[in-house]
């Protein structure tokens, strides 16, 4: 065998592995398509002015479409997702942790990110955030 077989080897099996994926990308789109397609033809189409309205969370709506949110709300929402980006970090952490020869390192590392999150806890406490007025 010469060194250009072995390289040709190499390079068939190579592609044949993206091949697989390719593969497995276009049955995905394709199957997406069949349900799309199916579930356009096979679903009934009895437009009334019932049907046609706007509502919200089952109730007709009153008034303008004009409404002030408050920002507050917001606020609250990037607090809980610090908060969850928080309990991602903690989960993997933990099992790092349980893993022999990375006890001190690590216990120091999650210390300094829980840092950062309680000064970030403390600056939102001082500005007012977490009152709900």
């Amino acid at each position: 065998m010469t060194d250009a077989t072995v390289r040709t080897v190499g390079a068939a099996d190579y592609y044949q592995s993206y091949s697989v994926v390719g593969l497995l990308a276009v049955v995905g789109v394709l199957f997406v398509a069949v349900a799309f397609a199916a579930g356009r033809l096979m679903r009934p189409v009895v437009p009334t002015f019932e049907k046609l309205l706007t509502y919200e969370c089952g109730v007709d709506p009153v008034g303008g479409d004009w409404a002030h949110t408050q920002v507050r709300y917001y606020v609250y929402t990037f607090l809980y997702v610090i908060f969850a980006v928080d309990s991602v970090f903690l989960f993997p952490w933990a099992t790092v942790f349980a893993a022999p020869g990375f006890g001190g390192v690590t216990l120091a590392e999650m210390f300094v990110f829980l840092g950062f999150l309680a000064v970030g806890l403390l600056y939102a406490w001082k500005k007012g955030v977490l009152e709900w007025t």
